[in-house]
C-alpha cells in the first residue's frame, strides 16, 4: 500500500493502535508480530470493534471489503508512515537518548515547555522502534514543540530512529553501563549513544551539552550546540543545591529545589531549565514547572513509611546508576539499609559488574545489606559468605518476617525485571 495515498486518506483519523484491549473508535489497527503474539490475527476484530482500517502482513487475513490492506511488513509501514506524517508537521522535535535519567529528564523538559507551548512527548518509556513511530503519530497540528524519547540496546537503533524522527535539536543525558550485552563493551555504548549526534552533525541540527561532560564535549564536535554547566563555563550557569536530599540547582540567583532524590538529577534539572529558556520561558514559570513536578511510581520516589524513609528506586539499573545512587545514599543521615536486585543485560560483564557494585556497597559501609537475584547472590557468596543475599524475593520476604529490617532509612535499586516495588517492608 501507497504510504502516501493511505495518508491522504486517513490524516484526519491518524489514531494509531496496535493493541485490540486498547482500541478506540475509528482508530487504525496496526498488527505487529512478536515472539509470543501475532496482531494478524486480531485485525478482523478490530474491524468489529471500531477500528476504520487495519493493516495486516499476512495475505490469509487480507480482507479489503471489510478495510482489512496487505502490506509486505507492518511494522515498517508503522515506521513509514510516521516518519510521512513527520514530514508534513512544522514543528521542532528535541530528541534525548543516554543510559541514565532520559524518562525523568524527557518528562522535566516537557513539563517546562507546556508553560508556553501545547507540547506532545513520549508518554511513559515508549520509546523503542514501535514506541518512536507512536509518539510520531500522536503528534497534530496543534502542538507546537515535541520532546521524543530514544531507548537502544543495540547499534544502530538510534540511527533508525533518528531517521524516522528527524530531530532538530538532541541531548544524550550520559554515556554509562546499560545494556552491555547488546552493545558489546562501554565504547560500544558511546558509539551506539552518539549516534545521534551524527545524525545533528549531518542534518546541521543542535545539541544541547553538558560543558562538565568531557565525553559528552569530545562527541559532539563539528554540531552547533547549546551548553550548560555546573563547574565549567557554558551558555547556562548552574549551581548546585541539595536539600534534605533532594536534587536543586540555582540560575541568576534564582533556586529551583525539586522532588527529586538524588544530586545525580542535578543534570537532568539544568539540561530541562536550559531548554526551557532557550526557546524564551520565564525563569519563574520553568521553576515552577520543575517543583511540581512529581516522580512517576518506583523511579527515585520517596516513600514515608512506619517512621522509615524508602527510596524507591525500582525502575531500572545498571552500573552507572547503581554507583551514582549509592554513592548519594551513604551521605544520609542516620542508620542505613540498602535492597539491591540484579541487573539485567550485561551479558558478559555481569559477574564482573555485580561484583564491583558489590564491593561498593561493603566500602560505604551500610548499616544493613541485602541482595537479591542469581548474580548477587553468587557474588555474595565469593566475597563474604555472611552477606544477607537471596536467589529471589520469595526467599528475602520469607527472612525479612523474622528479621525485619531495621534502618532508618532503605534504598531499593534493581533492573525492572526484579520487580523489587512487590517486596513488603512493612
Amino acid at each position: 500500500m501507497n504510504i502516501k495515498d493511505f495518508y491522504k486518506e486517513y490524516k484526519n483519523q491518524l489514531s494509531i493502535c496496535t493493541d485490540t484491549r486498547k482500541l478506540k473508535k475509528n482508530d487504525i489497527f496496526v498488527a505487529l508480530k512478536g515472539d509470543n503474539f501475532n496482531g494478524n490475527e486480531y485485525a478482523k476484530q478490530a474491524i468489529e470493534n471500531g477500528a476504520i482500517v487495519a493493516i495486516v502482513d499476512e495475505d490469509k487475513y487480507k480482507d479489503e471489503s471489510n478495510n482489512i490492506y496487505l502490506v509486505e511488513n507492518s511494522l515498517t509501514f508503522l515506521q513509514k508512515l510516521a516518519n510521512y506524517h513527520r514530514n508534513q508537521l512544522d514543528i521542532k522535535i528535541i530528541s534525548l537518548t543516554g543510559s541514565n535519567g532520559k524518562t525523568t529528564t524527557k518528562e522535566l523538559i516537557a513539563n517546562c515547555l507546556m508553560k508556553k507551548y501545547k507540547i506532545a512527548f513520549t508518554k511513559g518509556n515508549l520509546n523503542n522502534h514501535i514506541g518512536v513511530p507512536l509518539t510520531l503519530l500522536s503528534i497534530n497540528k496543534y502542538h507546537e514543540l515535541a520532546v521524543v524519547e530514544m531507548g537502544a540496546n543495540h547499534p544502530n537503533e538510534i540511527k533508525e530512529l533518528c531517521k524516522i524522527a528527524n530531530p532538530d535539536y538532541g541531548y544524550i543525558t550520559n554515556f554509562g553501563k546499560a545494556h552491555l550485552e547488546g552493545f558489546g563493551s562501554a565504547e560500544g555504548v558511546v558509539k551506539a549513544k552518539s549516534e545521534l549526534y551524527d545524525y545533528l552533525r549531518k542534518s546541521k541540527g543542535t545539541a544541547f551539552i553538558n560543558n562538565d561532560d568531557n565525553k559528552q564535549i569530545q562527541q559532539s564536535e563539528g554540531i552547533q550546540k547549546i551548553t550548560f554547566a555546573f563547574e565549567n563555563k557554558g551558555d547556562y550557569n548552574f549551581s548546585r543545591i541539595l536539600r534534605e536530599g533532594k536534587a536543586g540547582v540555582s540560575f541568576n540567583n534564582v533556586t529551583i529545589q525539586s522532588n527529586l532524590v538524588g544530586n545525580y538529577n542535578q543534570n537532568n534539572i539544568a539540561v530541562a531549565v536550559s531548554i526551557a529558556l532557550h526557546f524564551g520561558i520565564d525563569i519563574n514559570e520553568i521553576k515552577d514547572a520543575v517543583e511540581n513536578y512529581i516522580p512517576k511510581i518506583n523511579r527515585s520516589q520517596i516513600v514515608e513509611k512506619n517512621g522509615r524513609t524508602i527510596i524507591m528506586d525500582a525502575y531500572n539499573a545498571n552500573p552507572s546508576s547503581m554507583e551514582v545512587a549509592l554513592k548519594h545514599f551513604s551521605y544520609y543521615d542516620g542508620t542505613k539499609a540498602v535492597l539491591l536486585g540484579d541487573m539485567f543485560e550485561l551479558g558478559k560483564y555481569s559477574e564482573e559488574e555485580h561484583c564491583k557494585v558489590l564491593s561498593l556497597v561493603k566500602d560505604l559501609n551500610f548499616n544493613e545489606i541485602y541482595l537479591l537475584g542469581d548474580n548477587f547472590y553468587n557474588c555474595a557468596k565469593k566475597q563474604d559468605e555472611h552477606l544477607h543475599a537471596f536467589r529471589n524475593r520469595e526467599d528475602f520476604q520469607e527472612f525479612i518476617i523474622n528479621h525485619p529490617i531495621s534502618s532508618q532509612s532503605i534504598l531499593v535499586k534493581g533492573s525492572r525485571g526484579m520487580q523489587l516495588e512487590k517486596i513488603n517492608l512493612d
